[in-house]
């Protein structure tokens, strides 16, 4: 009897520590009103109401524009901001739970995003100890490390869009750079550069691949 009772009082903390797993929905809604300033609560349930049941019906948000959430999935939210930004909201498993991290992206005009990290009840976390953003020493080819001067003399300050797989955990970071450049001049410099960085999770922070 008693191994009874223990078995079915695992069983009913397994089922409910699945019931209580935050998803990106979930941490979308519950933000904190200066989180997601342009969409109220109640505009963001709505948004996932729409979402959910298949509709791609856009929101009215707070500057009369129009929001709509373009992916979801229980790790992911992708939700268009207005029509020269974006947010991704993704739920990483921490060591010591889950860990949310909040993607912001502006077209200026070409992607430029900034990534930030909070707790399940979005208290800010130290952003610095989980992810470091990276500089020309990253970006750089072996060509380019060799002209860096050329490089850096050209393009003032990096352009690159961030988004986390919700399916790896992985966060890749896109060179954006000719959307920006003129295309005389990133053809000079485009083999001096990485198309891309991938970063990998290790539920304390994302390290370089």
């Amino acid at each position: 009897m008693k191994k009874l009772l223990l078995t079915a009082t695992l069983l009913l903390a397994g089922a409910l520590g699945a019931m209580a797993q935050l998803t990106a929905a979930d941490a979308f809604t519950s933000a904190p009103q200066n989180i997601f300033p342009l969409l109220d609560r109640n505009t963001r349930l709505d948004m996932v109401d729409y979402v959910k049941s298949g509709l791609s019906t856009p929101s009215q948000n707070s500057l009369q524009g129009r929001s709509a959430i373009t992916e979801i999935s229980p790790e992911s939210l992708t939700v268009k901001m207005s029509d020269s930004s974006a947010a991704q909201v993704a739920v990483l498993k921490g060591q010591k739970g889950d860990i949310i991290a909040l993607i912001s992206t502006v077209a200026t005009p070409g992607l430029d995003s900034s990534i930030r990290f909070f707790d399940s009840s979005w208290q800010p976390l130290d952003g610095a100890a989980m992810f470091t953003k990276p500089g020309w020493k990253e970006w750089l080819t072996d060509a380019g490390r060799d002209n860096k001067e050329e490089v850096t003399m050209q393009v003032p300050f990096m352009l690159a869009s961030y988004r986390i797989d919700p399916a790896t955990s992985e966060l890749t970071l896109t060179n954006n750079l000719a959307r920006f450049l003129d295309k005389d001049v990133y053809s000079m410099i485009e083999s001096y550069l990485r198309p891309s960085l991938t970063y990998s999770w290790n539920g304390k922070k994302f390290t370089a691949r």
